[in-house]
């Protein structure tokens, strides 16, 4: 099942295995939030100074592939390391200026995922989309 425990064990796999050089330096937490038709996650910085990263909803639907969801949270940490809405120093001035976010994962091995994202995206998403807001 997919809930917040699933995604907390999804950004730990994630992080482990593609950022290990990437120290947590502060509280990171991780839930689902939101039904966007046109957002995958957001990070942001909590009053109390944890992090929060946001999945969209909508990907607990079992019809959202486990990748799109992986790829999502690599995406948030990216900004992470980035210094958008970590301790970390900001690196940038806009948090996907120049295509910073997926050179990144690209060269963290992500490539053929981001491929199948924006197939899946433009091919899949939309009627996904209907189906979960039906049911």
């Amino acid at each position: 099942m997919r809930d917040d425990q699933w995604l907390l064990e999804k950004m730990n796999n994630v992080w482990n295995s593609l950022f290990p050089e990437v120290e947590r330096k502060n509280n990171v937490v991780i839930r689902f939030k939101g039904r966007w038709k046109n957002k995958f996650g957001h990070i942001k910085r909590l009053k109390n100074k944890d992090t929060e990263i946001v999945i969209n909803s909508l990907f607990k639907d079992l019809n959202v592939p486990a990748y799109i969801i992986n790829l999502t949270i690599a995406h948030e940490l990216v900004h992470y390391m980035h210094g958008f809405n970590s301790p970390y120093q900001q690196q940038f001035k806009h948090p996907h200026q120049g295509g910073v976010v997926n050179k990144e994962l690209k060269n963290r091995g992500y490539s053929e995922l981001l491929k199948l994202e924006r197939k899946w995206f433009k091919d899949e998403w939309l009627k996904t989309y209907i189906k979960i807001m039906q049911d």
